[in-house]
């Protein structure tokens, strides 16, 4: 019996291993979340066991450091076990927990009577009996590691399942989400001021609403006090990853300084996308002052032109954001009234510039190379 031989550069055999390697990526991407939902569920029935046991046993202070030994000696691999993530367990479940109760109670009345008075009885959240419902399996969608930081620096309900929900849909990190968290996501999405509602059809108009932010938060640059809109332009084109993740998911970068012709003058768009979800293009506009109504005016026109150049046919109408860094509501919206294109304004933020009275009293670079000299000599 003859042998075989076949080069690792053999187009047929290449093709085939990626499809292999592909399936056994899939089959361990969906083991692992397996495993994950299951030790999630398991999480969630201690948290519920140990809570209860807490109510009704009277065994002292000590019988949770007792439990973890008991369990770490029976399951010594488990991490789970331990006395700290006991504890964890137990704030985990005592954050959702009560909620699924409490929703469904303020569904059905919405008025109570205390002390003769009528007081309105506040649904938890206002999110809705059917989120509630889906809470414990929404809880298996993300790891355990991202569910420690989302309760440790989460103060509201609505807020934590925003960030689980966010997280599951986009496949964030425990960086990314933790860095989602501490620049305030929840509250700054969808909160632009736009003319969405009277420009763009149902259910496009909430899609691009949720997908604006206000403020952008660009602490990931470093610019001079007189930095100019070319050089916010640069910076974050320098930055296009860390850009990206501040704009959010989809959004895909055609260009900067994006050159069009009309009538024989030249125009430059500063920054070019193409959001992967919505099918449109974005045309975003930078502003290092306070917003005059003249931006939008020009940003109009830019979407006209971009509609009639760029546009394909199964294409949505195109949107365009003006990041400035100073906005005044009532302006911005008398501005955006009557416009016949989609357009958002919103103001972005850098980091926090050093307070002028600390200035001068931190020691130079010079300084800190001269103590650490002395230090290792």
């Amino acid at each position: 019996m003859r042998n075989f031989s076949i080069s690792s550069m053999n187009p047929d055999y290449k093709q085939w291993l990626a499809h292999l390697k592909a399936q056994i990526r899939s089959a361990q991407i969906k083991a692992a979340l397996k495993v994950n939902a299951e030790l999630i569920l398991l999480y969630w029935q201690l948290g519920n066991e140990i809570v209860q046991k807490q109510n009704e046993a009277k065994w002292g202070d000590k019988w949770l450091h007792q439990l973890s030994k008991d369990l770490m000696s029976e399951f010594p691999d488990i991490k789970g076990c331990s006395h700290t993530n006991l504890k964890y367990i137990i704030r985990w479940y005592q954050f959702y927990a009560p909620a699924i109760g409490q929703q469904a109670v303020a569904q059905l009345q919405n008025k109570v009577k205390t002390g003769g008075n009528t007081t309105v009885q506040q649904p938890v959240g206002q999110i809705g009996q059917q989120v509630v419902d889906q809470i414990p399996a929404l809880l298996t969608t993300i790891p355990w590691g991202h569910h420690l930081q989302i309760i440790t620096k989460c103060k509201k309900l609505e807020e934590a399942l925003f960030y689980i929900k966010e997280t599951s849909t986009h496949n964030w990190s425990r960086a990314v989400l933790v860095h989602q968290i501490e620049s305030g996501l929840y509250h700054r999405k969808g909160t632009a001021v736009t003319n969405f509602e009277t420009t763009l059809p149902k259910p496009q108009s909430d899609l691009a609403k949720e997908l604006l932010k206000d403020p952008y938060t660009f602490d990931f640059l470093s610019l001079s006090e007189e930095y100019k809109e070319r050089d916010l332009e640069n910076a974050l084109t320098d930055h296009i990853t860390k850009f990206l993740l501040e704009l959010g998911a989809g959004f895909s970068f055609v260009g900067r300084q994006y050159h069009i012709t009309v009538g024989g003058d030249d125009f430059y768009i500063d920054l070019l996308f193409y959001h992967l979800k919505l099918r449109c293009f974005v045309v975003i506009e930078l502003k290092t002052g306070k917003f005059i109504p003249e931006y939008a005016g020009k940003l109009n026109f830019y979407l006209n032109i971009i509609d009639d150049s760029l546009k394909h046919a199964t294409d949505q109408p195109s949107i365009g954001i003006i990041i400035c860094k100073e906005r005044n509501k009532v302006v911005a919206e008398y501005a955006l009234r009557g416009m016949d294109k989609p357009i958002g304004v919103s103001e972005y933020q850098l980091t926090e510039k050093l307070p002028a009275a600390l200035k001068g009293k931190l020691p130079t670079v010079e300084q800190i190379e001269e103590e650490l000299k002395d230090i290792t000599e």
